[in-house]
């Protein structure tokens, strides 16, 4: 057994290796899109933490396992099939999961050796929390970046409330509301990835990290830099004049307002994706990315967590919360009608909302208390 690799909990779904002075991480659930289980969220953290302290070790590369004849995916998120059994079933793993993922985040955030994630394919979701916090985030033609929560009656989590709120103008707010799918120019454009290597060099790039002698974190990066080009230019960012004015707008029905009243083409586009979003957690989620602005990762995290279990927290008023209700629609019966509660945008209770934003924990005791 190789001492720079720890022995791993997830049945094979994370594999490591060793080339050199790189340490390499594959997601190996693809049949899954390589969404994360607890199981997966621990080894990920025991390979980070155990490589900080190993000497040998100066960098590390993230990357999805290949998907035989489909198109690729790096990592789709998590496994909203566990959330919803684990969450009509009150299992406390529920809450252990996104206290360990928010944890896991923090750490790739500020992890102290160069983090590379290769996006290729779909980063959604978990896959984009454990890519955002990367210093090389490269992406191809393939790429497809999403915070797509609001579409099951969440939020964007994982520290979207803090990366999405460094987007320009008011493109965090209309990433969170609609759910939008950025190709690789519009991720690079907005500061969401850092390096276009086109597919073409991709199969290279892999195998020149996998396989080629890597001295050093500095052989690293040029491996990934000798192969990148100019991104393309992007999809959707020809209407930021649009977006800006719109999603800038105070509450969430002024902004489905100023979307109706825009009249373009974009504009239908867009109110059809609110229409389809949940209200109460696309209210969440406004309130979430603008006081993610002014708060640290740390205080977001922190905020996320409370979030979280106020959409998880158990059956109401002989009712299941947005977020089950959206996950069960979406992947458990697959009909794709979810009876949300509110269903019009208008009819969302401030005061609710409000409760949402409080802390079931005090300070000391709350599960990421820890972060800093």
């Amino acid at each position: 057994m190789n001492p720079s690799i720890p022995a791993l909990i997830s049945e094979g779904h994370v594999r490591a290796a060793i080339n050199g002075c790189l340490g390499l991480i594959t997601l190996s659930r693809p049949q899954a899109l390589n969404a994360l289980t607890l199981p997966m969220v621990r080894d990920l953290a025991t390979l980070l933490k155990h490589w900080i302290d190993h000497p040998g070790i100066q960098a590390v590369a993230v990357l999805g396992q290949d998907r035989d004849g489909k198109p690729p995916a790096f990592c789709a998120g998590g496994d909203i099939r566990f959330f919803h059994q684990a969450a009509l079933a009150n299992d406390p793993a529920l809450d252990d999961f996104f206290t360990e993922e928010y944890a896991l985040n923090h750490l790739i955030h500020h992890y102290p050796k160069p983090y590379i994630a290769l996006m290729d394919g779909i980063v959604m979701g978990g896959g984009m929390g454990i890519s955002q916090g990367a210093r090389l985030r490269v992406v191809n033609e393939r790429s497809k970046l999403a915070m797509p929560e609001a579409h099951i009656g969440l939020f964007p989590d994982v520290g979207g409330g803090y990366f999405l709120g460094q987007c320009p103008g008011a493109t965090g707010e209309w990433l969170a509301l609609t759910g939008q799918t950025l190709g690789a120019g519009d991720a690079l454009e907005l500061g969401l990835a850092d390096v276009f290597v086109p597919a073409t060099q991709w199969a290279g790039l892999v195998q020149a990290l996998k396989g080629e002698h890597q001295p050093d974190a500095e052989h690293v990066v040029a491996c990934v830099m000798q192969r990148s080009e100019l991104g393309p230019s992007s999809e959707h960012l020809d209407h930021r004049s649009h977006i800006d004015v719109c999603f800038s707008q105070a509450t969430l029905a002024d902004i489905a307002e100023a979307v109706q009243a825009d009249g373009s083409e974009w504009a239908q586009r867009t109110s059809a994706q609110l229409a389809h979003n949940s209200p109460t957690a696309m209210a969440v989620s406004l309130e979430l990315v603008r006081r993610g602005r002014s708060l640290s990762l740390s205080e977001v995290l922190r905020l996320e967590r409370n979030l979280v279990w106020h959409c998880f927290a158990p059956t109401r008023n002989g009712r299941h919360s947005d977020t089950v209700e959206g996950i069960r629609a979406l992947a458990i019966d697959k009909d794709r009608s979810p009876q949300w509660h509110p269903s019009d945008i208008r009819s969302v209770d401030p005061s609710a909302l409000r409760a949402m934003f409080t802390s079931p924990w005090s300070a000391a005791d709350h599960p990421l208390a820890h972060l800093d």
